[in-house]
């Protein structure tokens, strides 16, 4: 069998080194998804932005869960911008006890639409102590979505369809995707190309490193395809900042699919793109969007068109511990953060920051570690 990533991401978890490989038997996948938009009033980008003002586009959690012989394994995707600590593990816990599986097993993913909830359960704790309440994230709202979620999931466990084969597929993608760092005018490197960018000299630079192709991993019942996952590495942003709850672009571009192949279920993952924006190809407006969003499907559609396919014989499951030091730089430590936090002169998203950043050191210095999940 020609071997996969379905993909790595790096999960906040308990996990020790473990191995499960030759999962025989018949394989099912079932799949599920609900909708977790935020309501008006919430904090967008963790308050960075504008708070919900009205809905563009309804936000979407998809996933599936791949059932065969040994424990389940759950892939799912959100359009939110972050969800960290407590939070996550919150999600993860959540379905895995409707999958009946580990939590391990659940590999979860926010897309980063920037017009979208970011959630830290123990951030929130800490600026609600600050007088801050729900400056961060709406936690009752949070816990909503994680049951709808879970519940969405266990319910598409009644009705699983067989997969045979795996499709793997990919494509370029045309004037999306480009480096935030750019080499500037006298030799300086900058990070000026942001995922709107006005500056013709900023946008004429160079793509810079990035990876060009879309991929899309498929499960297939025979020649009859099921669901697919569309893989990308870019910033999901053309504008944004406005009060307008969105999907953005990528998310334009996985409904226009699954809208077109009603039969087979579509989710889109973020791959890594710290350094990755559209900014050389976008300027902002809002008409662009859609233009990022044709670019974005019309390469899904070329990945599923150069799809194989490969029968189904074993997976090989994986997952290491990693542990990262706490950043301890000037305005980093616990006291500079603390102060920051309980400054009322600071901004709302500086308070904001201060309280995610010692949510993580209160995780980093319990000895919890990141887990690092691959499945093959």
């Amino acid at each position: 069998m020609n071997r996969i990533w379905l993909y790595v991401l790096l999960l906040p978890g308990f996990c020790s080194l473990l191995s499960v490989t030759g999962w025989g038997g018949d394989y099912h996948l079932a799949s599920f998804q609900a909708e977790v938009t935020a309501p008006i009033g919430h904090a967008l980008m963790g308050g960075g932005i504008a708070p919900a003002s009205e809905v563009v586009d309804p936000l979407y959690c998809k996933g599936v869960v791949l059932l065969g012989s040994d424990k389940p394994f759950v892939v799912a995707s959100i359009d939110w911008c972050e969800i960290r600590n407590a939070a996550y593990d919150r999600w993860r816990e959540a379905l895995a006890n409707a999958a009946g599986t580990d939590r391990e097993r659940v590999f979860f993913s926010c897309i980063h639409q920037h017009d979208t909830p970011v959630a830290d359960l123990e951030a929130q704790r800490l600026l609600d102590q600050a007088g801050l309440e729900q400056s961060l994230c709406d936690v009752a709202f949070h816990e909503d979505c994680v049951q709808r979620v879970s519940g969405a999931l266990k319910a598409s466990l009644k009705n699983p369809m067989v997969i045979t084969h795996y499709g793997i597929g990919q494509a370029n993608v045309d004037k999306v995707a480009s480096n935030r760092r750019v080499l500037l005018p006298g030799g300086k490197v900058g990070f000026p190309r942001n995922s709107a960018t006005l500056d013709p000299e900023v946008r004429a630079a160079d793509v810079g490193t990035i990876d060009p192709h879309l991929k899309t991993l498929s499960f297939w019942n025979g020649k009859k395809p099921v669901a697919g996952l569309s893989f990308y590495a870019v910033h999901p942003m053309s504008y944004y900042g406005k009060g307008g709850v969105s999907y953005d672009f990528v998310g334009m571009a996985r409904e226009k699919l699954q809208r077109e192949r009603p039969e087979v279920f579509q989710m889109y993952l973020s791959g890594c793109s710290g350094d990755v924006t559209a900014g050389k190809f976008n300027d902002g407006s809002p008409e662009n969007r859609p233009v990022l969003a044709d670019r974005i499907y019309d390469a899904m559609k070329k990945s599923w068109d150069a799809t194989k396919t490969y029968p189904i014989e074993s997976l090989d499951f994986r997952c290491v511990d990693l542990k990262l030091p706490v950043r301890s730089s000037s305005g980093f430590t616990e006291e500079a953060m603390t102060q920051r936090l309980n400054d009322p002169e600071q901004t709302t998203f500086q308070r904001n920051l201060a309280a995610m950043g010692l949510a993580w050191k209160k995780r980093v210095d319990s000895g919890q570690p990141i887990d690092v999940p691959c499945l093959d």
